[in-house]
Parts: C-alpha cells; sequence; structure tokens
C-alpha cells in the first residue's frame, strides 16, 4: 500500500507535482468548459471540517467533489463532538474510516497536523492562522493561465505577514520565483513561521512603492485575518499607507496582474478602481480555486491520471 499523501503546506508537494497539477487544472477546467463530465472520484466521499467561516473554500471543495462524481459532508466544529471536546486524534481514527479524504479550515496548524498524524486518508489543509496552500497554488494557477511561467518573475505583496504571505514564501523557493514584501513596521515576515529553508527568493521593503516596482503580480489580502479581531482598529491605523492603489499598479510592469483571494474591503487594503480594474484577475482567481482543488483531490484519492 502506497503511503498517504496529505497536503498540509504548499513545501509538501514537489516541483514536478506542481507541474502535473497545473496541467491538470487546465485540462479539468477545459472539459468543465466544454460540460463533459469526469467522475474519478464516483462513490467517493470528501468530509469538510470546518472550525473557521467560509464561502469559497466550502463552496469549491462542495461543488468540485460533485463534479468529479463523489459526495461532499460538511461537519462544522461547533455542531459535532469536536466542538465538544473530543480529542483531534480520536476524531481522525474515526472520520477517516468513514471517508476517502478530509479538508479542514480550522485555527492552529498543529490541528491539522494531529489530525493527518491520525488519518487513514489524505488531509488537506483548507487554511490555517500559519498557511493556505489551496490559495496559493489556485492563484499560481491564475498567473500562469494570464501571463505564462511563473519561474524567475516577482510577486508583490503588501500588507500582513499572514498565512498568505507565508505560503507565497514557500512558493517562491519551491517554484523559483521571487516575492517583495512590504508590511506595516510591527508585522514584518518571520522567516521560522513561514518555514522558509532560505532567504534567496523575498526581499523585505518599508515603502510598498518599492515593492511594487517592477511586480509581475501585486497581491494583498485583508488587515484582520479570522482570529485577530480585537486587533482591528489598531490595525486599520498601522497599515493605512499598505493601501494598494492605481499609483502602485503604476510602477508594476505594464502587464502586471493584480490578485485578491478575496473577500475584500475597498477602500481599506485595496482601492475599487484597483480590484474592479483592468489588471484584476480577481474572479477568474476565486473560480480556479475549483479547478485546482479538483485536481488536488483526483490526485490525493486516485494518483496520478494520463488523460
Amino acid at each position: 500500500m502506497n503511503a498517504i499523501k496529505h497536503y498540509l503546506q504548499f513545501k509538501d508537494f514537489t516541483r514536478d507535482e506542481y507541474a502535473y497539477l497545473f496541467e491538470r487544472t487546465r485540462w479539468i477546467k477545459e472539459k468543465f468548459k466544454r460540460y463533459e463530465p469526469h467522475h474519478p472520484l464516483f462513490d467517493r466521499t470528501l468530509v469538510m471540517i470546518f472550525e473557521k467561516a467560509s464561502t469559497r473554500t466550502r463552496l469549491s471543495f462542495e461543488a468540485g467533489m460533485h463534479q468529479l462524481g463523489g459526495s461532499a459532508i460538511y461537519l462544522n466544529t461547533r455542531d459535532s463532538q469536536l466542538g465538544r471536546g473530543e480529542p483531534v486524534e480520536d476524531a481522525a481514527q474515526v472520520i477517516s474510516r468513514m471517508s476517502d479524504a478530509v479538508m479542514i479550515r480550522t485555527f492552529e496548524q498543529s490541528v491539522i497536523e494531529r489530525f493527518a498524524e491520525n488519518s487513514r486518508v489524505p488531509i488537506i489543509n483548507g487554511l490555517t492562522n500559519e498557511y493556505h496552500p489551496c490559495q496559493i497554488m489556485a492563484d499560481i494557477y491564475t498567473f500562469i493561465e494570464h501571463r505564462g511561467d511563473i519561474q524567475g518573475k516577482t510577486v508583490a505583496w503588501i500588507g500582513d505577514s499572514n498565512n498568505m504571505c507565508n505560503t507565497w514564501l514557500q512558493a517562491a523557493e519551491l517554484l523559483d520565483f521571487n516575492v517583495h514584501v512590504s508590511t506595516p513596521p510591527g508585522y514584518e515576515i518571520e522567516p521560522e513561521r513561514a518555514g522558509l529553508y532560505g532567504t534567496n527568493h523575498f526581499e523585505q521593503f518599508a515603502d510598498p512603492m518599492d515593492a511594487c516596482k517592477g511586480a509581475d503580480l501585486v497581491t494583498t489580502d485583508v488587515w484582520t485575518s479570522m482570529g485577530f479581531e480585537a486587533e482591528n482598529e489598531e490595525r486599520m491605523k498601522a497599515f493605512a499607507d499598505w493601501c494598494v492603489d492605481e499609483d502602485m499598479m503604476q510602477v508594476a510592469a505594464a502587464d502586471a496582474v493584480f490578485m485578491h483571494c478575496l473577500p475584500a474591503h475597498r477602500g481599506e487594503e485595496v482601492t475599487a478602481g484597483v480590484i474592479d480594474g483592468p489588471q484584476s484577475v480577481v474572479w477568474d482567481e476565486a473560480e480556479n480555486r475549483l479547478h485546482a482543488q479538483k485536481a488536488l483531490l483526483e490526485y490525493l484519492v486516485v494518483g496520478r491520471v494520463d488523460s
């Protein structure tokens, strides 16, 4: 029996695996657009465990699993024994005996790591405080779709050094591109938290305009992530100069694209003119969560497919 493969961080896969997954995403998306059924996960079940609220993650995984011929079961920790103190290890033993894959969206990375250690089936990180690998996989696929290979390109990350930023940093090392990070003082990246091997693929900038200069992709996220709501007022003041605006996009590369994982607050982390403007690819980015995760689910459950 092959060892179970989990997807807990971006660096869990190799460069070759991502090349396969990006090509598979393209194939699956094109088939979907032609209304051609593709059911490699017929009679398979995905369990989705949510401790953090979600729109895109639930919809993309649930719809994706149905489109692959399987079914998806939604569990909220408030409505299950996990929310009443059942040990993660016990829940993993039971849930993994009744399903073919489990997606978890929670706070601490350690929770999904403990779950994976006790699971008989693949575990997917649907978002934690530390990482958001499914989103970055979809983002990179979106860049490839619009601009080609991301190798050697520059991504400007403007705002908070959160789970998205951490995952971009991991992706840059693995896929050989560069990340320019600009955060307010006191919110700088922590390389060890991002799980980085080295520092050759990122650079920090005090001024967000400098980070955006020549960038091929400019991206950001909300200033206050889930779980940090108590800091909201303080963050609004600290991040005031880190709103991605038309001036920042003007100094980026002429063909630069803008991304945001959504939901967005126009007038806070990005202006309406940018997110609704001609350089924005946020809607393609959101849709590609569906197709990238279908490729991921297929790969984790049945392995590589020759089509």
